[in-house]
């Protein structure tokens, strides 16, 4: 089967789309990967989902626009994959949307809300559409992330040792796949929301991230300040647990600052990428994890890479590139793989990773053009991911 993944992040920067050709044999799911490409979002676009995103109100009518144009933009990024990535034949696509809210209340997540109408996905490439796949696990008592877990368990199961990924997005989350362990996977706290919300804020707007950790390298780290920061209750919360940018907002970074100065923008940099690194670095010596494998934007930044690395001497470091999976294509491809098993009616949640009762068939499906025809339903679900390079059984 032929399916596109379609995702944004917590930096809602624009689209990730991957394809892949999946094929279930036994207890083993080949994936091989057809290309990914990357769709920005339109500026006018990107700035309602940013005037709409926690802390700031917003309104059903600012819900609406938004729900149609981020369809629109996932209904434009699939059209593109399908004819670049697919040769213009695909089975199936599948949106994350975009999170513009995760409750959570005591640990618990009460709800959880992704945008991006699918029908416009649907009509756009006339195929079946897998979407809001986080409801359903928290529906059954989960967090409903990392929903990437499952995938990272399937690609890492076998490596020895203790291995783990990490995913540096808006927010960080870490799958650890331990021997004779169920997986266990929870967000450890933000990655480059809080650091992309300074660059904007001490920008004035003119920039959007820390462009290769330059500015962070430049700075000294504010011991006074990185302590206000770790005083920070989700961190001492156990797994599985899960946050966003309702917590770990511009506010909540000047909230920290009133009661830490730093003058130097470059130093507020530099010891809010050492926070990553030191929360990171945490949740890795809590599980004794041996080899750390890393995607997502953060990975591209070097100075957080370096601090991770100062963090966690003797765990092997490297990237998800070296398994056969590009880092930037991680998630897209993750949740690929999800909406396969859910047309398949297999769960792609794992409890020991979400906290839900039990394992749940994610998602909701929009009919394409054609009739919806199903395949036949899986007993067994996949023990083991193998990437291939060479073309899959139909």
């Amino acid at each position: 089967m032929r399916v596109i993944g379609l995702m944004s992040g917590t930096s809602y920067d624009g689209i990730e789309a991957a394809a892949a050709e999946f094929d279930l044999n036994g207890d083993t799911l080949r994936m091989r990967p057809l290309g990914r490409l990357s769709h920005p979002y339109p500026e006018r676009l990107r700035s309602g989902i940013a005037a709409a995103l926690p802390p700031a109100p917003t309104t059903t009518e600012a819900i609406c626009v938004l729900d149609t144009g981020i369809g629109q933009a996932f209904a434009d990024a699939g059209v593109r994959a399908l004819a670049q990535l697919c040769g213009g034949h695909a089975d199936l696509v599948v949106s994350h949307g975009q999170t513009m809210h995760h409750w959570v209340e005591d640990g618990v997540v009460r709800g959880t809300l992704q945008l991006g109408q699918p029908a416009w996905i649907a009509e756009a490439t006339g195929l079946p559409v897998v979407a809001d796949l986080r409801s359903r696990d928290v529906a059954a008592g989960g967090q409903g992330a990392p929903l990437v877990a499952l995938f990272d368990a399937l690609l890492l199961r076998g490596l020895p040792g203790v291995p783990a990924a990490l995913n540096l997005g808006g927010i960080a989350n870490i799958t650890v796949v331990a021997p004779d362990a169920d997986p266990l996977a929870f967000d450890t706290g933000p990655a480059n929301a809080l650091l992309d919300a300074a660059v904007r804020h001490f920008s004035g707007g003119t920039e959007e991230y820390d462009r290769d950790g330059r500015g962070a390298a430049a700075g000294q780290v504010n011991p006074v300040l990185l302590r206000r920061l770790l005083d920070e209750p989700y961190y001492r919360l156990p797994g599985p647990k899960s946050t966003g940018k309702e917590l770990f907002h511009l506010p909540y970074l000047l909230a920290a600052l009133a009661d830490a100065p730093t003058p130097d923008p470059q130093d507020v940099l530099a010891t809010l990428t050492r926070l990553t690194a030191v929360t990171v670095a945490g949740a890795c010596r809590d599980h004794g994890v041996t080899r750390l494998v890393v995607s997502g934007g953060g990975a591209h930044n070097p100075t957080l890479m370096r601090m991770i690395a100062d963090e966690l001497p003797g765990v092997h470091l490297s990237s998800s590139d070296d398994l056969g999976v590009a880092s930037d294509a991680k998630e897209a491809l993750a949740f690929a793989l999800l909406g396969y098993l859910t047309v398949h009616g297999l769960p792609g949640a794992l409890p020991s990773g979400t906290g839900a009762r039990h394992a749940s068939v994610l998602g909701s499906i929009t009919p394409g053009r054609q009739p919806l025809r199903l395949p036949d339903p899986v007993g067994t679900a996949p023990h083991r991911l193998r990437i291939v390079a060479s073309p899959v059984a139909d």
